[in-house]
């Protein structure tokens, strides 16, 4: 663990991790407290509380990209303060808008959501050395899988105290309290030799790279891989109920994927603290291999030790998802790359419920294990084979090291990735 106490020890990493946890546990929760709000106050089906998460969905796919090239433009509190006030009125009428009304806003919510994970990760990157980065990375993803665990949990519980109109309001006042906090934090996104004499601005002024220069076959292998670890995992949640459902069992899933993401952080305490890092490829494939047994487990009890192996690999792999992505981008499009990395994980995520539902419906519910593990595999193999099709465009070289370098039933939630 002297690792991870290095880390913590960097001056201005504690505070991030806990403001980046506060928001993302708000953002994974966002959904859920729109589910609810649909079904419970304005009293429609999942269906139409479905079409509003996949509007906030597409938002946040489409906008990630895009902030995060004005990131590098403009500079990180001018696309916080872009961020931030448009969700604090989103949430704050949730409660009085018509669904029609409801629907257009969750887009425009989701194409300006708070860019938390994104910000944190730049920030990771800028502040840390190359030796420091993938505990950094690690203790990120550990930070990610808690805020699965609570965020939505919180909301459940609180929405059978509360009415739901409350919970969103809660809910959106966390996540423009972690917008306001990374913005007093204002943490470093370029190391300091990167910034150079003209400090960031002039990064942003004159070291912004073509997009050709950095997005070749080792970046596109790592986005890939990313997109398949969403899919898989948003399949894994998929299965899981399923299987309890036949079994009749269905109340048991909070409790496996609960199981399934305390693993995950114990994966990522103990990679991070290991010696030599593995390819993201190997991890993933591993991750893949290691679901498709889970289909075997037909009681919660067998499928609480059935996705362990999965769990204990699934924060490790995340982690070196967004490490590769930070260390291939150039300081000048480190903001650009990671939000493409956020929207590879939110197209992941929205396909791989309906690919793994597929499977289950043509067959049985273990066949959603099997289409989960393959999907990873396949994904491995195809980042496998683009990372050796040409070299990784150089970087600049940095003081801190090479410069630079996200699950619901689903509880798990693309739009903080």
């Amino acid at each position: 663990m002297i690792e991870f106490r290095r880390v913590l020890a960097v001056p201005g990493m504690t505070p991030l991790l806990a403001v980046s946890l506060l928001a993302r546990a708000a953002i994974t929760a966002d959904a859920m407290a729109l589910t609810m709000y649909v079904v419970l106050a304005l009293d429609m089906s999942y269906a139409a509380a479905g079409a509003v998460v996949a509007a906030l969905t597409a938002g946040v796919a489409l906008g990630g990209p895009l902030l995060g090239r004005m990131i590098d433009r403009r500079g990180l509190r001018t696309v916080l303060s872009a961020t931030v006030v448009p969700q604090f009125v989103f949430w704050l009428t949730v409660p009085v808008l018509p669904y029609v009304a409801l629907l257009g806003a969750s887009f425009a919510a989701g194409l300006l959501m708070v860019p938390i994970q994104a910000v944190t990760r730049q920030a990771i990157a800028a502040m840390t050395t190359e030796e420091q980065r993938r505990a950094a990375f690690a203790l990120e993803s550990v930070t990610g899988e808690v805020s699965y665990i609570v965020g939505p949990t919180l909301v459940i519980l609180c929405a059978a105290q509360v009415s739901p109109g409350v919970v969103a309001w809660g809910v959106g006042a966390a996540i423009v309290a972690g917008g306001a906090g990374i913005a007093l934090l204002d943490p470093p996104l370029r190391a300091e030799d990167e910034a150079g004499a003209g400090g960031e601005a002039g990064v942003q002024a004159a070291g912004r790279p073509r997009r050709r220069e950095w997005l070749r076959a080792p970046m596109v292998a790592v986005l890939t891989m990313g997109f398949g670890v969403a899919m898989l995992l948003s399949g894994i949640d998929l299965a899981i109920v399923a299987t309890l459902r036949e079994a009749g069992q269905v109340s048991w899933a909070a409790l496996v994927v609960a199981v399934f993401g305390v693993t995950s952080v114990v994966g990522g305490l103990v990679y991070g603290a290991l010696p030599w890092p593995m390819p993201t490829w190997l991890l993933l494939g591993l991750l893949g291999l290691v679901t498709i047994p889970a289909g075997l487990a037909h009681d919660w009890p067998w499928l609480c030790a059935a996705v362990v192996g999965a769990g204990l690999l699934t924060a490790p792999t995340l982690s070196m998802v967004s490490g590769e992505v930070s260390r291939l981008a150039p300081a000048g499009a480190r903001g650009e790359a990671t939000g493409l990395q956020s929207s590879a994980a939110s197209a992941g995520f929205a396909l791989g419920a309906p690919v793994v539902g597929t499977a289950i419906d043509a067959s049985v519910p273990a066949s959603g294990f099997v289409a989960a593990g393959l999907i990873g595999l396949l994904a491995a193999l195809t980042g496998y084979l683009l990372s050796r099709r040409s070299p990784a465009a150089p970087s600049p070289p940095s003081s801190s090291g090479a410069p630079g370098r996200t699950r619901q039933v689903s509880v798990r939630n693309p739009t903080s990735r």
